[in-house]
């Protein structure tokens, strides 16, 4: 019988040990992903993005799938290791691999203009 309650309390610990680690941001306090940035053609200027705010190439602004509208993200150009920060007000990109889609403004600050689409890191404090 006292077997089974010390592989029961070991199995509790573990698995709230595990979730615990999952939750938590990194000691620095932010999360980051990986992934392929692309950023937008200009026929988007002057639309409405999904916050409401009106699209603008020049503004530091980005689209992320499911970060708040307001969240400020540095990304980082994982090929030259430029960054910069945007402000999230659109939803996107839709296409697999991609995780943000930037500005030209933004996609100027860290030379992605020629390739297109880059491998980058976003990291965001979490709210």
């Amino acid at each position: 019988m006292k077997w089974n309650y010390t592989i029961v309390l070991l199995l509790f610990t573990i698995f709230f040990w595990s979730c615990s680690r999952k939750s938590n941001p990194s000691k620095s306090g932010f999360i980051s992903e990986e992934g392929q940035a692309s950023y937008y053609a200009d026929k988007f200027e002057g639309r409405a993005t999904a916050s409401g705010e009106i699209f603008q190439q020049r503004k530091l602004t980005a689209a992320h799938k499911t970060l708040p509208f307001g969240t400020e993200v540095r990304v980082t150009n994982l090929q030259n290791k430029k960054s910069v920060l945007v402000r999230i007000n659109d939803r996107g990109p839709f296409v697999r691999g991609r995780i943000i889609d930037l500005s030209r403004a933004a996609a100027q600050e860290i030379d992605m203009i020629r390739a297109g689409i880059v491998p980058v890191r976003i990291e965001y404090k979490k709210r």
